[in-house]
């Protein structure tokens, strides 16, 4: 009995470690964009306007250019994931 007492101890301080770890970063991860959060979205939307009317996207490293196209099928891919959930099935996508 008494090994399955310390296990249990354990178990249960390397659970509550964790979610203590887990909660400290879902208070600053999780919490909504702030005023100053908006004025660096768009200074870094301006600076993409930027690039994208100077061609700059033409000078592109094929590093930078598989990073981005690898965001940009994630964001695609996470777009189409919360349509299917939000209708409910695939059903009606012509998949």
């Amino acid at each position: 009995m008494g090994v399955l007492v310390r296990a249990a101890t354990a178990w249960e301080r390397f659970v509550l470690k964790d979610v203590a770890t887990a909660m400290k970063y879902a208070k600053v991860e999780l919490a909504p964009p702030g005023p100053s959060d908006l004025v660096g979205s768009v200074k870094g939307v301006g600076n993409v306007v930027k690039d994208v009317l100077t061609f700059r996207w033409a000078q592109a490293t094929m590093k930078e250019a598989t990073v981005n196209t690898l965001v940009a099928a994630e964001i695609a891919g996470w777009f189409f994931i919360g349509e299917c959930i939000g209708k409910g099935s695939l059903i009606g996508y012509q998949v």
